[in-house]
């Protein structure tokens, strides 16, 4: 059972694009890398707050969940994500 104090939403994205257009703290990702070896990039607007280096989709398991420790990621603007060579990642955020 989760003890996180919110509600947690999640987001789809298939690009490059925002998480939550406001602040928020990102709590988890799952991504599919059958597209082959990439990155995901989380930022708060402007600020890179980390970068996810993923496999090969074809070596490796396709998909893969993350979850951060503790209350995740910051995000005090605007929680965003830059996808390279990954096209379906599923964001968690409260």
């Amino acid at each position: 059972m989760s003890t996180y104090p919110v509600d947690i939403k999640s987001t789809n994205l298939t690009g490059t694009g925002t998480i939550f257009a406001g602040p928020c703290r990102i709590l988890g990702v799952y991504y599919d890398a059958t597209a082959g070896a990439g990155t995901i990039e989380i930022l708060d607007n402007a600020t890179s707050l980390c970068t996810l280096n993923t496999p090969d989709g074809s070596t490796y398991s396709h998909s893969q969940y993350l979850q951060f420790p503790g209350t995740g990621l910051r995000c005090l603007t605007s929680g965003k994500a830059t996808l390279t060579t990954i096209n379906k990642v599923t964001f968690f955020y409260g």
